[in-house]
């Protein structure tokens, strides 16, 4: 338990960098606890698109994995940012990100500071 709460800490944090770095990803609120309780929602829907769509998507696409030598992971990174934005959406949560370059570079800018904020924060696992 104490693991989940770590992991979706870093992505709200993670999140919370890309939304800062890149105009096109947006998150809307009134308050800044409006703004964090959003972060923390878009951070738990982020988690289960992970958890869920990514390794599907990965055993789909594997052949491409190794063709690109890895490098589609940016790809497939993105499109679990669109999935988790029109989710966001269909939820009524107030964040967004506008196209497919911005979905790369933000999954890109989410998957560096969520390895290294993993790699600083302990990892115990019971």
């Amino acid at each position: 338990m104490k693991n989940f709460v770590v992991k979706t800490l870093a992505n709200a944090v993670a999140l919370a960098v890309a939304v800062w770095l890149l105009d096109k990803i947006t998150l809307t609120g009134d308050s800044t606890g409006k703004k964090t309780l959003t972060l923390l929602v878009v951070a738990l829907l982020f988690g289960l698109v992970n958890f869920l769509v990514k390794p599907i998507v990965q055993v789909l696409t594997f052949p491409l994995f190794i063709l690109t030598l890895g490098l589609i992971t940016l790809v497939v990174n993105a499109l679990m940012l669109l999935l988790t934005s029109w989710l966001a959406d269909k939820l009524d949560v107030s964040f967004h990100v506008e196209g497919f370059w911005t979905a790369v570079l933000g999954g890109l800018i989410i998957s560096i500071v969520s390895w290294a904020l993993n790699v600083a924060l302990p990892d115990h696992k019971d």
